[in-house]
């Protein structure tokens, strides 16, 4: 029998993060019809993670498989394709290890898929679950800890105007993904030992807009994402959106044709310097103490700066190849 839909949940270090999730997965209703998985990719962890699972197996749901898969290869990118090669689903949703589902999450995602043909991707409306409230001040770039609310209507992301959704409560179709995404993308984002240019949602799922198939976002399909307090402060948020700006480059050149991109480049180069000198003479004086006007300063600055970043990092790694 075909496996519906294969629920794939990356994690690293996530033995007290997990049970919200696992335990949620155990409550979905009106998913009986349906022939479902869940998959825990184990991104290198060092604490009881495969225990665990190892215990959940033990008084798991009896018509829906629990599967854990190791994965040593560090960074969420990896942990994707590998859920995307063990998965059976005809969709593949990713649930990250803090991102506990509603109770319909499963069948609203199976729907959907069913109704839409054409999607090759599409996402989850995501709540925001501060373990204490966020200062009024960074309100404005909560968005950035991948947080989506675009109403109560599905919508058709148009990348180059509404940008696209993160990863997290992403749901894609397993061959599509197979057939069009890299098995190595470009950008992998945080690591246990470092930050790397992060963007590797968007970069696959351009790979797959680009093949011809829709983005939408269903507000059908709901989670909850975690926030713990430390993701608040300023040293942390500027980290983020650094790295997310540092990986700017890449994803603007993969939305244009070959011939496009050097003149593109010149054209970004100018209106991105412009665009970090204008901010910075209207904000200077607040860029100390204002939390959200020092992280769009970090973006303009990493955006500018994202072209020579990924030139010297791709070096770096053809000369550690040779």
């Amino acid at each position: 029998m075909a496996v519906h839909l294969t629920v794939a949940i990356p994690t690293y270090n996530g033995e007290n993060r997990l049970p919200k999730v696992l335990d949620k997965l155990k409550q979905q209703i009106n998913a009986e019809h349906l022939n479902w998985e869940v998959i825990v990719i184990d991104n290198n962890s060092t604490d009881g993670t495969a225990k665990l699972i190892n215990d959940y197996q033990q008084n798991w749901l009896k018509d829906v498989p629990l599967k854990y898969y190791f994965e040593p290869e560090q960074g969420i990118s990896f942990a994707r394709q590998r859920a995307m090669t063990e998965a059976n689903g005809e969709l593949v949703g990713f649930i990250d290890d803090d991102n506990p589902p509603f109770a319909n999450w499963v069948s609203s995602a199976y729907k959907f898929g069913q109704e839409h043909p054409k999607a090759g991707a599409f996402s989850s409306r995501i709540h925001g679950v501060f373990e204490t409230n966020p200062p009024e001040e960074i309100k404005p770039i909560t968005f950035y800890l991948a947080l989506v609310d675009r109403g109560s209507e599905p919508l058709m992301y148009e990348p180059r105007k509404k940008g696209l959704p993160p990863g997290a409560g992403l749901v894609v179709r397993r061959d599509v993904w197979k057939k069009y995404v890299p098995a190595k993308l470009l950008l992998i984002g945080r690591t246990k030992k470092s930050w790397m240019p992060t963007g590797e949602d968007a970069e696959a799922l351009l790979y797959i807009y680009k093949a011809g198939w829709e983005i939408w976002y269903n507000p059908d399909m709901e989670i909850e994402h975690i926030i713990p307090s430390s993701r608040l402060e300023k040293t942390y948020l500027i980290g983020l959106i650094k790295f997310i700006g540092l990986g700017r480059f890449h994803l603007r050149m993969l939305m244009l044709d070959w011939w496009q991109r050097p003149f593109a480049f010149c054209v970004y180069l100018i209106n991105d310097f412009r665009k970090a000198v204008l901010y910075f003479i209207r904000y200077r004086k607040v860029l100390r103490k204002d939390v959200a006007a020092a992280c769009e300063m970090q973006r303009l600055i990493s955006t500018l700066i994202s072209p020579f970043y990924l030139w010297r990092m791709q070096i770096a790694n053809l000369t550690k190849i040779y």
